[in-house]
C-alpha cells in the first residue's frame, strides 16, 4: 500500500488549528467566570442622599457644674418635699418676713468666681435688676432651661448662642439671699417644671446637638 503524505498547506492549517484551540477554550472560560461576578448597574439599589444640615442625635452629654473654681461649695440646697426635716430647714429662705422654699442650689467661693453654661443653648432672658439680682436664663435643645441668678456681671446678651462651659458672668449678691453675700443661685427647669439641680448636674442625658 502506498502511503499518502499531507500537502504542506494542509499540514500548516492543521497545526494552526491545534495551536488556536487551547487559546479559544481558555478565553471562553475566562469570560464566563468574569460574567458570573459582574453586577448590572440597573439592578443596584440607589441610596438616598444624606442631608447633613439636619441635627444629629448624640448618644449622651454630661451636664457640668456652673463653675470651675475649686473653692466653690454648696451653701444652700434645693427644697425637697420628700427630704428629711433637717435638710428641709437648710433649704428655707427668709425674705421680708416670709419663709420660702429654695427652688435651686446656692454656691459660694472664697472670692468672686466665673459662672459658666452647664449645656449648649440660647440665652433667652437677661435681667439686670430684681430681688434675685442680675439673672441669665439659657434654653437648651432638650427641654431643659437653666437660670443663673445673683450675678455681679453679665457677659452674654439675649439671643446669643452659647457653648457648654462658656463664661456667662460672675458671682455676686442679691436682696433675696442677702445673708449669703457673694454667691451664685442656680435653678433648672425641665419642660417648665422646677427640678432639683442635683438630679442633672454631672449626669449624662440624651442630648440633641446641631451639626456644625
Amino acid at each position: 500500500m502506498t502511503k499518502r503524505r499531507l500537502k504542506t498547506p494542509y499540514l500548516l492549517l492543521f497545526l494552526a488549528v491545534l495551536w488556536l484551540l487551547p487559546l479559544i477554550f481558555l478565553e471562553t472560560i475566562t469570560k464566563t467566570n468574569v460574567n458570573d461576578y459582574m453586577v448590572d448597574d440597573s439592578e443596584q439599589v440607589s441610596e438616598e442622599p444624606v442631608d447633613y444640615s439636619q441635627p444629629v442625635l448624640n448618644d449622651t452629654i454630661r451636664i457640668i457644674q456652673p463653675f470651675t473654681d475649686p473653692t466653690v461649695n454648696v451653701v444652700k440646697t434645693f427644697y425637697d418635699y420628700q427630704g428629711t426635716e433637717e435638710d428641709q430647714l437648710k433649704s428655707i429662705l427668709y425674705y421680708e418676713n416670709t419663709y420660702m422654699q429654695n427652688t435651686g442650689i446656692d454656691y459660694q467661693g472664697e472670692n468672686v468666681f466665673e459662672v459658666i453654661a452647664i449645656l449648649d443653648g440660647e440665652v433667652t432672658n437677661v435681667k439686670q435688676e430684681g430681688s434675685s439680682g442680675k439673672t441669665v436664663e439659657i434654653t437648651h435643645r432638650n427641654g431643659i432651661t437653666s437660670s443663673y441668678q445673683s450675678l455681679q456681671e453679665i457677659k452674654v446678651n439675649k439671643g446669643e448662642v452659647v457653648s457648654q462651659g462658656q463664661v456667662i458672668g460672675t458671682s455676686g449678691e442679691n436682696e433675696l439671699e442677702k445673708d449669703l453675700g457673694n454667691h451664685l443661685h442656680l435653678e433648672i427647669y425641665e419642660n417648665g417644671q422646677s427640678k432639683d439641680p442635683n438630679l442633672y448636674l454631672n449626669q449624662e442625658i440624651p442630648y440633641e446637638k446641631e451639626e456644625k
